[in-house]
Order: C-alpha cells, then structure tokens, then sequence
C-alpha cells in the first residue's frame, strides 16, 4: 500500500486542493486535476464534495483552521503579555511571507477569485479574517490602545502589505521588523 492511499480519501482531495489552489490559482484548478492528484475517482471525489464551491469553502476552512490554532497556540504561551503575542505574529508572518513558493496570503488570493459576497468561500474568507481581527483588537486592549477596534483593522492592513513584502523578496527578519516598527506608530509607541 502506497502512502497516498493510507490517507483518508477527503484529507488526499483537500490536500491536493491546497497545493494545486495556491500554487495555480482556484479557477485555473479543474476537478479532474484534483482527481487525478489525489487518486480517486469520479464518483469517489463528487461523494466528498458535490461542488467545486464545497470544495473551495473546506479548503479554506482548513486554512482557517491551521491559522487559528497556531494563534491559539501563541496567546496561551504568552498569556498576560500581548506584545509577545504580536510580536509573534508579525515574526509568523515575515517567516510564512518569505519562504520558498510563497505566493500570497491564501485568504487575500481566494478573494480576489471569488468576487460574490455569498460565496462559500468567500463567507469562510471573511469569518476568519473577522475572528483574525478581533484577535489583534483583544490583544490591543490589554494593552490599554484607545480605540482598538480602529487599530486592529489598521494593524491588518499592515499585515496584509508585509505579506505582499515578503513575497516581492524582503528578507524575513526586515519583513518583521518592519510590521513591528509601522504597527508601533500606528499605536503611538514607535
């Protein structure tokens, strides 16, 4: 038995839906590319996933997932010390941003192929970005920032610009150094 097949047959599709969706982009990935990277049939793959959109919402969701525990993770190591948790994070993403076959955050690249708000997806794109959100603006406030809610967005932004950074060839660390130095000014403790 090959190691393909001790897999379960929903985590081979999904797993061949994140690599071929985020290396070629979800409209340019067929079903029968999928099919024949996760080695199952027809009937076996439409079982698990009735629609590409099915299909496109549990991939993110497992995106989702991965983000939310490594966040998780790092709130519960560092409790009581939300700098270490943002100062973290923007490490994470300077890290993540800047590895070999970095193409974009997944989430930001799933966006811009799925316009319509009531998409699968895109409703698991933006509950996730929401909960991403309300993490930093939870942080902020036990830090005592005024309006946490305004800065957590604008912390955000700078995190989606320091993604697009790392992936036009900044080095990791200058990734995170610059996140943490932007992300103090816009606190006022720059």
């Amino acid at each position: 038995m090959s190691v393909i097949e001790l897999k379960p047959v929903r985590e081979r599709i999904l797993d061949a839906a994140a690599e071929r969706y985020y290396a070629e982009g979800i409209r340019a990935v067929s079903a029968d590319k999928l099919i024949a990277a996760a080695h199952v049939s027809k009937v076996t793959f439409y079982r698990h996933f009735p629609s590409k959109d099915d299909l496109v919402a549990a991939y993110l969701e497992t995106a989702a997932a991965e983000e939310v525990a490594a966040v998780t993770t790092a709130r519960a190591e560092h409790a009581g010390d939300p700098s270490a948790v943002l100062r973290w994070y923007a490490a994470m993403v300077g890290g993540t941003a800047c590895r070999p076959g970095f193409r974009g955050c997944p989430f930001i690249n799933a966006a811009a192929e799925l316009p319509k708000d009531d998409h699968p997806g895109r409703v698991v794109i933006d509950r996730h970005r929401a909960w991403l959100t309300d993490q930093v603006a939870e942080l902020l406030t036990e830090l005592g920032v005024d309006q946490p809610g305004t800065r957590a967005g604008q912390l955000m932004m700078l995190r989606d610009g320091a993604m697009v950074s790392g992936y036009l060839g900044h080095a990791p660390d200058e990734v995170a150094a610059s996140l943490i130095a932007a992300g103090r000014a816009i606190l006022g403790r720059g």
